[in-house]
């Protein structure tokens, strides 16, 4: 009964704060609406200058199919490599194409004509993947009896078979919302009543350990499950994107997760004193799992030393058995092992929240 009771005090701290109950009900909104759009590793929009030495009907035509392209924006075409140089220099474009002398000659004569394309690789990403396309255009029009031929090999995809970027990033999304939901607002939680004083009031009660942290983890794992419905809800509604497999198992996942997080933030909570002290500890620790996670770049391009790191990084496992479970429609014996695995390191930190709480802080 103590613990039912510690658990109506936290749904009515929470309730009568002004704000908390608004971020919970607008931020997964905010979360879905928003970065799914604007969350995207396709390049568009890069501006492109062409400098056409050879002004032939053939150089022509590949201007015209990079201006007909909708991954790029047609600069102009400027009278040297200097004056595009000094564009790009001064950020106005961000490729260069230069069209060789004798460029419709050479094609016409069954030679392979020479084209530079210098890319501003600032933008790493943006730099290297236009290149890519321009290069494909290029391609195209310079041998065009290889592209018939390469045009007959067709791809099959077996999942996200339109290459809807939006529906690799909604799993990724509901492992942002659960972290920042269920980590910060419980690493806030026992720093706020300390600040407050009225963590002392519970000290000096008969309530154990376990009680009081369960207390304070149970409200953050309804939370989950709220977000979670709400996130699915949106996805169906304004993307038409729904889970290929057992909801139940994206439900699991998130509540695995969402023990982490909120054991952790109770852990970093129980040595903080101040709310400022708590915020920049799991706001260290937050980025570094999130960043070798596997969330936006593959884990198996990292270093082997920083791949070790991902073996107890409970988001990579989670990344792995959401989209096996949402994307590819994976059943349970499919995501054993990363269940497991989220168990084990939920478990591990809820035990350690629980015993580094102590009554006479």
């Amino acid at each position: 009964m103590t613990l039912k009771y510690l658990i109506q005090k936290e749904f009515l701290q929470i309730k009568r704060n002004p704000f908390l109950p608004r971020l919970i009900l607008i931020f997964p909104i905010v979360i879905m609406c928003v970065l799914p759009w604007v969350m995207n590793q396709e390049v568009k929009n890069v501006k492109v200058d062409v400098v056409d030495n050879d002004r032939s009907t053939l150089s022509q035509q590949l201007v015209h199919s990079i201006e007909a392209s909708h991954y790029f924006i047609f600069n102009g075409q400027k009278p040297s490599y200097q004056v595009a140089l000094k564009e790009v220099e001064k950020s106005q474009a961000d490729i260069i194409i230069v069209i060789p002398n004798h460029y419709g000659k050479d094609i016409a004569s069954g030679k392979q004509p020479q084209v530079l394309i210098a890319a501003n690789a600032v933008n790493g990403t943006k730099g290297a993947i236009g290149s890519s396309y321009l290069s494909q255009i290029v391609m195209a029009n310079a041998a065009p009896n290889l592209s018939s031929i390469s045009s007959k090999v067709s791809t099959l995809n077996l999942y996200n078979k339109h290459q809807n970027y939006k529906v690799f990033m909604i799993p990724a999304l509901l492992a942002i919302v659960i972290m920042l939901m269920c980590g910060f607002l419980p690493a806030l939680n026992i720093v706020g009543e300390k600040e407050t004083g009225t963590i002392e009031q519970i000290n000096v009660t008969p309530v154990s350990k376990w009680s009081f942290i369960l207390a304070k983890l149970i409200p953050y794992w309804l939370i989950a499950i709220f977000i979670i419905t709400v996130c699915l809800l949106l996805a169906w509604l304004i993307y038409g994107i729904t889970c290929q497999g057992n909801v139940s198992l994206v439900y699991l996942l998130a509540m695995l997760l969402a023990l982490f997080f909120s054991s952790f933030g109770l852990l970093v909570s129980n040595h903080s004193d101040t709310m400022q002290q708590a915020i920049f500890v799991m706001w260290f620790f937050v980025v570094i799992i999130l960043l070798l996670s596997g969330l936006f770049t593959p884990t198996r391009s990292m270093p082997s030393w920083a791949y070790l790191t991902t073996y107890v990084n409970p988001m990579h496992y989670f990344i792995d058995a959401i989209r096996t479970v949402f994307i590819r429609g994976g059943n349970f014996q499919s995501i054993a092992h990363q269940v497991a695995a989220l168990t084990c390191i939920g478990s591990l930190i809820g035990c350690w929240a629980v015993l580094s709480y102590k009554k006479n802080q």
